[in-house]
């Protein structure tokens, strides 16, 4: 209960300017006008081993992985029109929205068939999920089911998008259409892998996820962290709820 209250406050952004001042009249008006939502002011950036860990990691995997990234390029690119790397606007810290880097794994105009497979979304909620999903290719089903897909967020983790550890970002549309309690989530920088990942997914429902979530920032730690991404390479390899 107090997860919601405090989610739908909002803190408006008053400047102390005097209004009589005619050349100041305009600045006046938009510092009144500015509403900024809760979860900007407590977002909270990756504090300083987090951010070590990231680059530290990432820089790692990509270097690990590529040879790998570029097999599945070309796969990707022999066997299906369209760009080997998929981008989508996702929420991130805050609520901004960056662009997420995955390996292509639908056909080009999978967006927009999107809305007509709304109604048989097999997740409750704003996000969607749909374990045979007609959009996907033929090798875009082998890269979801192993994960692989992913591997191109190592260079939004390096970028700073991202955080190796974290609550996985939805599309926009979905968190906006998201509760506010839910939204709590974005006071924390989004990951690659969180707890979902290995406990949930797709046999969860979606405020179970949501709980997930609230879970790992409560007790994020760098131990916490470390558990999890080894916790994340079974749960990959046994293929735990992925479609």
């Amino acid at each position: 209960a107090l997860d919601a209250a405090a989610a739908e406050a909002e803190a408006t952004v008053d400047a102390a300017v005097d209004p009589s001042a005619p050349e100041r009249s305009t600045e006046h008006a938009a510092a009144r006008a500015m509403v900024l939502p809760l979860s900007d002011l407590l977002a909270k950036p990756s504090p300083w081993w987090k951010r070590a860990v990231d680059i530290s990691a990432a820089s790692l995997g990509i270097l690990v992985a590529g040879i790998p990234m570029l097999v599945i390029a070309v796969a990707i690119k022999l066997t299906s029109a369209g760009p080997i790397i998929f981008r989508q606007k996702r929420a991130g810290l805050g609520g901004r929205p960056f662009s997420i880097y995955k390996f292509r794994t639908m056909v080009v105009d999978a967006e927009a068939q999107k809305a007509a497979l709304r109604a048989i979304s097999e997740q409750d909620g704003p996000a969607f999920k749909l374990k045979r999903d007609p959009r996907i290719t033929t090798i875009g089903r082998f890269l979801r089911s192993t994960s692989l897909d992913e591997l191109p967020q190592l260079f939004n983790v390096l970028k700073g998008d991202m955080s190796l550890v974290g609550p996985r970002p939805l599309p926009v549309d979905e968190s906006d259409a998201c509760d506010q309690w839910h939204r709590r989530r974005l006071d924390v920088a989004p990951g690659l892998t969180c707890i979902w990942q290995i406990e949930g997914r797709s046999r969860v429902s979606f405020e179970q996820w949501m709980r997930m979530d609230m879970a790992y920032m409560r007790s994020r730690r760098l131990l916490g962290d470390i558990a999890l991404l080894l916790r994340t390479i079974p749960a990959v390899l046994l293929r735990k709820g992925a479609s």
